[in-house]
């Protein structure tokens, strides 16, 4: 049975490793990893030197800290209304709607996103200048595109996030529910005294690897949602590394860049997993 994972690991994770050396060459496709000159540190002095690159470190940062900030309590709260529903037909259907958004492209998804949220043709602004109200720059003004982005991101994942809040769910005693409630307790006071601590752990191991994805962020969002008019704001590590690697050519940039990342993110996870140890005494490790 771990032969396939193990397989998978291997082949995938531990792998590409061996290309990490590319950000201390001067990296020639024809020449291949070996083949290529060893350049040290000067790759890493010369992207700390540009301009772009802090300005997408910084939109990184912020854009994952917002979307920790509002995505991160969404499936939480989705659950436990999920749970506290009684209608067993309707609870199913819920879930069913809310997973839907998660098996969707990231390219259907900004089609769509173009589609309602557009200034000149999207369905919300026609509807708006029709009633003769002025139409809202949800794509093209940067606060409006972040909230723009905040919010598609819930509806892409809050759904499917309520899978690992549910599971704990079914771990907490019924009886725990039917004493408080004997004892007085609204569904308010239960939730809050029964049902929260009961997901304390998931809470706590959840949190800690969204934090150590704060200097990591998905390519598909910000580049298909993203447009010339914000980029500013829109442009990502993901997209730089996009743009200097495939569209550039510059192999050894990108693996630099790459390579910042996963530094950066381990020391995340490890900081967030020593805090929440000693806040909480909860950890991954």
């Amino acid at each position: 049975l771990l032969v396939l994972p193990l397989a998978y690991f291997i082949v995938f994770k531990y792998g590409p490793m061996w290309g990490i050396q590319i950000a201390f060459k001067d990296f020639n496709f024809f020449q291949g990893i070996t083949g290529s000159e060893w350049i040290g540190f000067d790759a890493f002095r010369e992207v700390f030197r540009m301009d772009d690159f802090y300005r997408t470190l910084r939109n990184t940062i912020v854009l994952n800290l917002l979307d920790l900030l509002v995505s991160f309590p969404a499936p939480l709260i989705l659950a436990i209304l999920l749970y506290e529903m009684k209608v067993v037909w309707f609870k199913k259907l819920s879930q069913t709607i809310l997973y839907v958004p998660h098996f969707i492209s990231w390219v259907i998804i900004g089609g769509i996103v173009y589609q309602v949220f557009g200034t000149q043709s999207g369905m919300i602004n026609n509807v708006l200048t029709s009633l003769g109200f002025q139409a809202i720059p949800f794509l093209t003004d940067k606060n409006d595109w972040v909230l723009t982005y905040l919010l598609t991101g819930v509806w892409q994942s809050a759904g499917w996030g309520t899978i690992l809040y549910l599971a704990a769910l079914t771990g907490i005693n019924r009886e725990l529910f039917e004493a408080a409630e004997v004892d007085g307790a609204g569904r308010m006071k239960r939730i809050w005294y029964i049902t929260i601590p009961g997901m304390k752990t998931t809470i706590a191991t959840l949190l800690i690897i969204n934090l150590g994805n704060m200097i990591t962020i998905g390519f598909d969002r910000p580049y298909v949602i993203g447009n010339v008019a914000v980029r500013d704001y829109s442009d990502v590590l993901s997209t730089f590394v996009y743009r200097i690697g495939m569209e550039s050519g510059q192999y050894t940039l990108a693996t630099v860049v790459g390579l910042f990342q996963a530094v950066v993110g381990l020391i995340f996870v490890l900081g967030a997993n020593y805090a929440s140890k000693k806040l909480t005494d909860e950890s991954i490790m």
